[in-house]
């Protein structure tokens, strides 16, 4: 998100700090504006007329108080009333900001609660299974069934398994607004990680790492990026041997697979 909606949501998140801080139901917080959200996105017409930069901030603020007055908490209905009295780029933007507000509560309450770590491991374990499964990747991620119906299997699955903050988000991932499941869960852990400044990274191993091999893996990564790092570990049989780091945008492959690759592509002239 860039310009106008970048200076938008900043304010956006500010409120929402505000709310982590003060003795806010930060679940009930995070589960109201998901729920803003999945009205903008299922009402083309009003998420244009609440983006309208030709009306007024009160005209847009009593449309949502008509909206959503006693169907959501006050300090929810006075956080969507802000977010639509500014600007956005383009109607998208104003649901995308809402919508990583929401997370932002949610994750809030797992740092309130000392469960950030058990809210990141979780959200990436169960990515991870969601996307071995070819059945549950595709009940969770087939756009044409509702939304609740997923909401449904999500909460099936993990409702007494996981924190509180994991499970909303969870379900939250299943209103399909990324490319995939997976794909929101990795986002919403990355929120979830940026709580503690630290960077999430992701290692690809041939065999499960041990405890003090882990440990000095994220001491190194985080030693050369200056931050702390929460490390991920998929065990990948073709990585063959050695370790492939995915951090941001950046890879650092020391795979046994990748130098084979690069001794063929020598001889091979």
């Amino acid at each position: 998100m860039r310009g106008v909606s970048a200076e938008s949501q900043a304010g956006l998140l500010d409120q929402i700090e505000q709310a982590i801080t003060a003795d806010t139901d930060l679940i009930r917080l995070g589960d109201d504006l998901c729920g803003v959200v999945a009205a903008l996105d299922s009402a083309p017409q009003l998420r244009r007329a609440l983006t309208d930069p030709a009306a007024t901030a009160e005209q847009k603020a009593d449309v949502v108080r008509q909206l959503f007055g006693g169907k959501v908490d006050a300090r929810s209905l006075d956080i969507a009333v802000d977010a639509v009295s500014h600007r956005w780029s383009q109607p998208r933007d104003l649901g995308d900001a809402l919508e990583r507000a929401g997370v932002e509560a949610l994750a809030g309450d797992a740092e309130r609660r000392g469960q950030l770590d058990d809210t990141e491991d979780e959200l990436f374990r169960f990515g991870r299974l969601v996307d071995r499964d070819p059945d549950l990747r595709d009940a969770l991620t087939n756009r044409l069934a509702p939304t609740s119906a997923k909401r449904t299997l999500v909460s099936t699955l993990l409702e007494g398994k996981v924190t509180d903050a994991t499970l909303h988000l969870a379900a939250q991932a299943a209103a399909g607004r990324y490319r995939s499941f997976s794909a929101a869960l990795t986002e919403f852990g990355k929120v979830a990680a940026a709580r503690r400044q630290r960077l999430v990274a992701t290692a690809r191993v041939a065999k499960p790492l041990d405890e003090s091999t882990r440990q000095r893996l994220a001491d190194g990564l985080s030693h050369y990026y200056g931050r702390e790092i929460h490390l991920n570990v998929i065990v990948d049989p073709d990585v063959l041997g050695g370790v492939r780091v995915d951090i941001g945008d950046e890879v650092i492959d020391g795979t046994v697979a990748i130098r084979l690759q690069d001794a063929r592509r020598r001889i091979a002239g």
